[in-house]
């Protein structure tokens, strides 16, 4: 059985956030906080880390929480978008496998497309946040343009003619 997560990273307090999950348990998902300086940092720095035995590396941060939940091995592959980390995408096991380069490079695949994709909601959350802004400048504009200038509401000079035909 196969299950992953993928991760954000959150620079503010070098974190790793889940973002999705398949497969896993909310005990295993609340854990606790899953720290970028601790927790598989090869894979954000280096690229892909793969774990043949979650119970004999010293990288894991919550190694007896992931064999309590069933898992054996782990392909940690980082999420990047022009050279930049967005978090990581991370595949688990049941069984002991060691990874091929085929799995590699699929799940590097897929970690490339989510990163892509993830930077792409972002670019457009921001134009839709511009979009509104502009709407709301342009409604105080059309505001503007209904009230009097000065000119307006002055009265209007009138000739001696003009007045007395107005008087009559």
């Amino acid at each position: 059985m196969v299950r992953f997560f993928i991760f954000l990273l959150n620079y503010e307090v070098n974190e790793l956030e889940v973002a999705a999950s398949y497969g896993l348990s909310e005990r295993y998902l609340n854990k606790g906080p899953i720290s970028a300086l601790k927790s598989i940092t090869d894979s954000l720095k280096d690229g892909p880390v793969a774990i043949y035995d979650v119970m004999d590396d010293p990288r894991l941060q919550y190694a007896m929480e992931a064999k309590e939940e069933g898992i054996a091995s782990i392909l940690s592959v980082p999420i990047q978008v022009h050279g930049k980390i967005l978090g990581a995408l991370r595949v688990y096991t049941a069984e002991p496998c060691e990874f091929t380069l085929n799995d590699v490079n699929f799940v590097s695949a897929l970690a490339q497309i989510a990163g892509m994709s993830i930077k792409m909601v972002r670019y457009t959350k921001g134009l839709m946040s511009s979009i509104e802004v502009l709407k709301s400048m342009r409604e105080i504009q059309a505001q503007r343009k209904t009230r009097m200038t000065p000119y307006e509401g002055v009265p209007k000079s009138f000739s001696q003619e003009e007045y007395r035909k107005q008087q009559a």
